[in-house]
């Protein structure tokens, strides 16, 4: 192992507790020390920032809606738990970090549901709100995805049949209350109900519902209410979810798919234009609201669609620097409209890069094996954030420069999550995907693309980062620079692979797959137990690995190439 990658490994090994480095105290220090995370960089901001993100999460958890136990606030200027944002992707996101408060948040919802059947749309210390629905990233997932990460732990069973329940009568209330046309696409009565604030998506339709009541649209405005493609496509993905629940609790998961089917059917008669590509609002006079915003990631982070309209969305659409693409992320409306506005400095969804959106984007790209893309995108936004002095929730898309509030948690998140993605070790939870492993079977990545080419201007890059984490009995340590990875186990080494792959094991660390994640093709040799692989690996490109049964000779298996899009120009 060379000089550099023996610095970082030591360094971490030597480090006190993160806990203790990060000052953080309370649930989330005694999760973290539990889970063995640490993580060290030689050289640059990283470790400084990573450190300052676990700082400033425990400034984010606090009890909330009369909980004793702390809770996910959303942060900056929100000062509760949002059931579009908090209570679903950031609590699946926290679920690696601290399951604790992270379940805490997701039953929050499920503890405050109305006697009608409304879950509600925030929950404050002061209590829950009602007034919108505010639906984006599928509650049932996170719960389904926490679940199985922590299976058998606090509170196993009890606690999803407890949470199906609730979920499916929300299903039978929003089906009662925001389907007045009877078409089965879920309606927006307002902006706020996807928390498109600002958005030109909703010039002329009121912010909030009438008298802050979430059954009624306002009749004087001639738009509403619309066939919202985004929440359609969320009761969608919550009702497959809620089907794999069902059948984990032993009942017949049939009637989920059914209204599954349904949903789709009313996505793609309504809200799909052939001609664009694009899912777009259809408005109460009948006519498509065209404008092209995250709306479109949205629905793709909700697993809506085949590879091949995945693959359009990528070359017309995410990674189109005349649409979404930016050079800090995806933008909240498409940059060649006129109605664009980048200005980053209030809560705006009319062009600004989101942090919820690439929160949530992991969900559409890694659903179809896209990782290769995704990471090209995430790097320069990972430059900036590092770069930064807070956590916004907003980027400028142009200078990368922070802009509305700081102490965001879906930023903060957004950061862990992406040290854990693209250099770390990421536990993940086995959830179905369309590339790889079924339901029930949870693993391990270990990916090399360490930050060693990111610095922004005359900031100063890292030389080498490294990684560790305590899965069951084991305790797995990842060390990478600009060339390799070295992995060990429990002190021993693991795997050895060049920089832009990513190795999947099991629990225990077996190798089942390598990936290619970076933008070109990597030639290397991955080594295991004294054993030798040579591999060319394309951007996405996937070899499963096999174990022969008499020999114990790892071998390749099967190839899937399912393509990469560079970033396209016109």
């Amino acid at each position: 192992m060379n000089p550099v990658l023996q610095q970082v490994l030591t360094r971490l090994r030597e480090s006190t507790s993160t806990a203790h480095r990060s000052r953080v105290s309370g649930q989330l220090a005694a999760d973290l020390d539990a889970a063995g995370i640490g993580f060290a960089a030689v050289g640059g901001r990283f470790e400084q920032r990573w450190l300052q993100a676990l700082s400033e999460l425990q400034s984010c958890l606090s009890p909330l809606g009369g909980q004793q136990n702390e809770a996910l606030r959303e942060g900056g200027p929100y000062d509760g738990a949002w059931l579009e944002s908090t209570g679903t992707i950031s609590a699946e996101m926290l679920s690696r970090f601290s399951p604790t408060t992270a379940q805490a948040t997701l039953g929050l919802f499920a503890e405050h549901q109305r006697n009608d059947g409304m879950i509600p749309y925030k929950v404050t210390a002061a209590g829950p709100g009602y007034t919108q629905i505010q639906l984006v990233s599928p509650l049932a997932r996170s719960v389904w995805n926490h679940y199985l990460l922590h299976r058998g732990s606090t509170g196993g069973i009890q606690w999803l049949e407890k949470m199906y329940r609730a979920m499916a009568r929300y299903d039978d209330w929003l089906m009662e209350h925001r389907n007045t046309r009877g078409t089965s696409a879920v309606e927006a009565f307002c902006a706020f109900d996807t928390g498109h604030d600002l958005s030109p998506r909703f010039w002329f339709a009121p912010d909030r519902c009438p008298d802050g009541d979430a059954t009624r649209y306002d009749p004087q405005r001639p738009t509403v209410p619309y066939l919202a493609p985004d929440l359609t496509a969320n009761v969608a993905c919550q009702r497959e979810y809620l089907g794999r629940i069902a059948q984990e609790l032993g009942e017949d998961p049939e009637p989920w798919s059914s209204k599954w089917e349904g949903s789709i059917d009313a996505l793609f008669e309504y809200c799909f234009d052939p001609e664009d590509d694009f899912f777009y609002d259809r408005d109460a006079t009948g006519s498509p609201v065209k404008v092209q915003s995250d709306v479109l990631l949205r629905v793709l982070a909700c697993e809506v669609g085949d590879e091949e309209l995945f693959d359009t969305s990528l070359r017309r659409y995410l990674m189109n620097t005349a649409k979404f693409l930016s050079h800090y992320g995806f933008t909240s409306i498409a940059l060649d409209d006129p109605r664009f506005d980048a200005d980053a400095t209030r809560n705006s969804w009319a062009g600004p890069v989101n942090f919820l959106s690439l929160l949530r984007a992991p969900h559409a790209f890694e659903h179809r094996g896209r990782t290769a893309e995704l990471a090209l995108a995430a790097g320069p936004v990972l430059e900036a954030l590092t770069d930064a002095e807070s956590f916004p929730q907003c980027l400028d898309p142009f200078s990368g420069e922070a802009g509305y509030t700081g102490g965001y948690s879906p930023a903060i998140l957004w950061y862990l999550d992406a040290v854990e993605r693209y250099f770390g070790i990421l536990p993940v939870s086995g959830t179905k995907r369309s590339w790889t492993r079924a339901d029930g079977e949870p693993g391990i990545w270990f990916t090399g693309l360490a930050p060693t080419q990111t610095a922004r201007g005359h900031s100063e890059t890292a030389a080498a980062v490294a990684y560790s984490r305590q899965v069951g009995d084991m305790h797995y340590e990842l060390a990478a620079d600009d060339v390799e990875v070295v992995t060990f186990c429990n002190g021993q080494q693991h795997l050895r692979f060049p920089r832009g792959w990513r190795v999947e094991t099991d629990l225990q660390g077996t190798p089942s797959a390598a990936v290619g994640v970076s933008g070109g093709l990597v030639d290397g040799e991955l080594r295991w137990h004294g054993q030798i692989l040579r591999l060319q690996l394309g951007p996405n490109e996937r070899a499963e690995l096999n174990i022969a049964e008499d020999s114990g000779e790892l071998r390749e298996g099967q190839r899937r190439r399912p393509g990469f899009v560079a970033p396209q120009w016109n």
